[in-house]
């Protein structure tokens, strides 16, 4: 047992100690092996949890939610404060010095007409204190863990503010369905998926300038493909429904029929 007194209400400094304690001697012997890299999925995990109860509009499970994200980046925190390199109000001050810095229209003494200019400025800023002098270190500056189709929109935006860009969404669709034939060939030809212009390669090409085109039309491609994925879903419960058989049993054009009834039963 560690020397700890209960509370009806716990504040920061609470939490912050309860952390400590979890992983001093005495405390949890699952939380005192914990590693950067072991509870790595769980952060991920937990900030997906709470993204699920903010799209629900759920204040009690946003709460609980941004709760256990906050828990991670304190268990983060407690693991490099035992190894002196930083601690929770290192943390708590750096963001707060961001903030500062990237604010200077509230902050500072420049003026701002819209939110379109906070983020030109908050940009500029940004590059300027991670010594970003090129597009191209901003680019590489965008995590490669995060998913791929947000990467490549981030990319694409980026590219964009440095005129690299065509002219509207539209004109950007003669490149989609340039990749789409440049796939086709690599398929109808049964390149390796691994060769030069082989079908990873097409495909990857054909994912990207499709995310371009998102990021060109002010479309969230990821919110877009979890759309398409729920719509799916609905139509394939109602083929699903529609069927007198197993799907395996069907030939492709009846599968194809089935498709369609479904199609019009949602309109």
């Amino acid at each position: 047992m560690v020397d700890f007194q209960c509370k009806r209400r716990y504040g920061w400094e609470d939490f912050l100690e309860i952390m400590r304690l979890l992983r001093a001697p005495g405390g949890c012997p699952w939380d005192a092996e914990q590693t950067h890299g072991s509870i790595r999925r769980n952060f991920l995990e937990e900030t997906y949890e709470a993204l699920d109860a903010i799209d629900r509009d759920d204040p009690a499970g946003m709460c609980e939610e941004l709760g256990d994200v906050l828990m991670q980046a304190a268990f983060h925190a407690q693991i490099e404060a035992e190894r002196g390199r930083f601690t929770m109000d290192d943390v708590v001050d750096g963001v707060s010095q961001k903030l500062v810095y990237r604010h200077p229209h509230v902050f500072g003494t420049v003026e701002v007409a819209d939110s379109r200019e906070v983020l030109v400025n908050w940009e500029a800023l940004k590059r300027k204190e991670k010594a970003q002098s090129t597009t191209a270190d901003a680019i590489e500056s965008v995590p490669h863990t995060l998913p791929a189709l947000w990467r490549a929109e981030k990319i694409a935006g980026k590219t964009a503010k440095a005129g690299f860009d065509w002219a509207s969404a539209l004109s950007a669709l003669g490149k989609l369905e340039e990749e789409v034939r440049e796939l086709r060939e690599a398929l109808e030809a049964g390149a390796g998926t691994d060769e030069p212009h082989g079908v990873r390669e097409e495909l990857g090409d054909l994912l990207f300038i499709t995310a371009k085109v998102a990021q060109m039309s002010g479309v969230d491609p990821e919110d877009a493909l979890h759309r398409a994925c729920d719509k799916f879903d609905g139509r394939f419960r109602r083929v699903e429904a529609m069927a007198d058989k197993p799907l395996g049993e069907y030939a492709e054009a009846e599968l194809v029929e089935l498709w369609k009834s479904s199609k019009k039963e949602e309109s």
